[in-house]
């Protein structure tokens, strides 16, 4: 069983994995989610402003638009990480110091805009032209009927989505170990590497896969729940009700008995 044993010293060494625990938990978990977290949150936003230029019947702001979002969804992650991580260095110094840190989330801030763009354009698309209509009717807007009627519905329907988007962030963060981090500023995967070349395993990659998965399995369950919830509705189904019930409503009054005269 020498195979069993190479297997479990060097993917599940306990006291490895026990070493490497606390930076895993009070450094990389916690830089993991603020990079992921910022990223998502510089997404939404702008993602949100590339899926109204999307849907514009302005080609001064459609074209552009799609332009942003063909780049940003077309190139590998990485390349455009290293390519900003990189490219901007010199800039950032001068605002931020020598930290790749912020660089790392303005790149996968306009990764996430790009895919979060078109989720948002596609929810909106999806509301119904009555909607609008409707709206223009009643004397509102265009601005205001989108931002107070269609954008929200919009918005409701793509939840799912957007969860989704924020689980391939988590990931995809990963990838900012490429633009060399400083010690307080190493995310899970960083983190674990840096422990496994130490310890001469890969226990600790092992356990940073294990905290990945615990941030994104919940997550999963998380979009299969709202997008049940969604499609079914909050609301029962009412139970069928008798046929003997609407037969009574339907039966004629009892004639009226005329008293006698004495």
């Amino acid at each position: 069983m020498d195979w069993l044993t190479t297997i479990t010293h060097t993917f599940f060494d306990i006291p490895s994995m026990l070493q490497v625990f606390p930076q895993l938990l009070g450094v990389g978990l916690v830089n993991t989610l603020i990079i992921s977290i910022a990223a998502t949150v510089i997404g939404v936003v702008l993602g949100m402003v590339v899926a109204v230029m999307g849907i514009s019947t302005s080609r001064w702001l459609r074209i552009p638009a799609r332009v942003y979002t063909d780049i940003f969804r077309g190139l590998p992650a990485i390349l455009t990480i290293l390519l900003i991580g990189q490219g901007f260095a010199r800039f950032s110094q001068s605002i931020f110091g020598p930290s790749p840190y912020p660089l790392g989330i303005l790149a996968l801030s306009l990764i996430a805009a790009a895919y979060i763009g078109e989720i948002f354009r596609a929810g909106i698309q999806s509301v119904d032209q009555g909607q609008l209509e409707a709206c223009r009717a009643l004397g509102l807007s265009y601005a205001k009927a989108m931002a107070l009627v269609v954008v929200p519905q919009g918005v409701r329907r793509v939840l799912p989505a957007l969860v989704n988007q924020f689980i391939a962030i988590v990931k995809d963060s990963s990838l900012v170990y490429f633009l060399g981090l400083l010690v307080g500023e190493r995310e899970l995967f960083r983190v674990g590497q840096d422990a496994a070349v130490l310890t001469g395993n890969l226990s600790p990659l092992v356990l940073a896969g294990l905290f990945y998965l615990v941030i994104t399995v919940p997550l999963t369950h998380l979009v299969n729940y709202f997008d049940n919830r969604f499609r079914t509705g909050r609301r029962k189904p009412a139970p069928p009700k008798s046929g003997l019930d609407e037969l009574d409503e339907v039966q004629p009054p009892a004639p009226i008995t005329l008293g006698s005269n004495t």
